[in-house]
């Protein structure tokens, strides 16, 4: 097992108006995003750098003009090859100049993409966009059962959407199953940008708990796939289905199971009387103290004693406990005596 910390980075990384509430609404505002924005073709010596207030504004062939943020600037930086940090300290008159001398000329166009009033980001022609809400489509459509983990310590959602990038972090709450004795629940990460920041990618597994840092603990069966943004990317979004498609349908199959032995415990009788089902108990590692507690609340109930009623009194008894790292290890050994029910 091991702990994935890709969450926890996004929390803390993150201002408060890159947080969003619902997938829907992260949704809705990239398909927006898409709606208004526009690839522009221009050879590069076409583009022009001018000020622009206390900042430089870029001139796209006979478009216009545009802002830009703060990746289109270093885009365009790295396309002139100078340094971002030396155009910053100098006024924008000599930083247009600085940038219209040192432009390339070439015969293969540059895709400026903009957005409203705003360049986005500069790329070659190598470069294919994906677009967000393409990803979220497909997402929305084969995670329907997952959702945001529980809000971090500073009220951070999992669902994060800037200027160079998008992440979303989703589980299934209700998709609990039994893994050799443990109880894991599904859930997956999945990242893109239009910009050209980072790749496209998804990485899914099985977890035990989500903390407060968002970080996720004791995950399992990690798998991950990601790809960058060239040649024919809106393949990708194949992968991307298949791997939440696969981990939808594992978690099905496994639930299913996880039913089976619940009924299997049910019916499972251990001994017919206190003593015998003490014994058992006991061989399976049980405290002594916990043992004599659930022995005699299924006499006072009047219940049979099966691995299910014993299961259940038990991990109520856990729920005492004080310190969560007992009762975490209290509740593994309890869980495992589900799999004596198979």
């Amino acid at each position: 097992m091991s702990n994935l910390t890709r969450a926890s980075r996004e929390l803390f990384r993150r201002p408060a108006d890159e947080c969003y509430v619902s997938l829907e609404a992260l949704a809705r505002h990239c398909r927006d995003e898409r709606r208004e924005s526009v690839d522009r073709w221009h050879l590069p010596q076409q583009l022009r750098a001018k000020p622009a207030g206390d900042g430089l504004c870029l001139t796209t062939g006979t478009d216009g003009d545009f802002a830009l943020n703060d990746w289109s600037f270093t885009q365009l930086c790295r396309l002139s090859g100078v340094s971002k940090e030396t155009v910053n300290r100098v006024s924008p008159e000599t930083a247009s100049r600085v940038l219209l001398e040192t432009l390339p000329f070439g015969q293969k166009p540059m895709q400026v993409m903009t957005t409203g009033a705003m360049v986005r980001s500069i790329h070659g022609v190598s470069y294919s966009r994906l677009w967000n809400a393409d990803l979220l489509d497909v997402v929305e459509q084969y995670a329907r059962d997952f959702q945001p983990p529980p809000a971090g310590f500073n009220g951070a959602t999992g669902l994060y959407h800037g200027e160079q990038d998008l992440f979303c972090f989703l589980i299934d709450p209700a998709g609990w199953i039994d893994i050799e004795g443990e109880a894991f629940a599904p859930g997956f990460f999945v990242w893109n940008s239009e910009v050209g920041r980072r790749s496209l990618g998804i990485s899914t597994f099985w977890f035990q708990k989500v903390c407060q840092n968002h970080i996720v603990w004791d995950a399992v069966e990690v798998e991950e796939f990601s790809r960058k943004h060239t040649g024919n990317i809106q393949e990708s979004l194949l992968r991307i289905q298949q791997s939440i498609d696969s981990l939808v349908r594992k978690r099905d199959a496994r639930k299913d199971g996880f039913v089976e032995t619940i009924r299997k415990a049910v019916g499972a009788r251990i001994g017919n009387d206190a003593e015998e089902a003490s014994k058992f108990l006991f061989k399976q590692g049980i405290p002594r103290e916990a043992v004599q507690k659930a022995v005699t609340r299924l006499q006072v109930e009047g219940k049979p004693f099966t691995i299910w009623s014993l299961v259940d009194a038990l991990t109520q008894i856990n729920c005492q406990i004080r310190f969560a790292g007992d009762r975490m290890d209290a509740d593994q050994k309890v869980a495992q005596l589900l799999a004596l029910a198979v």
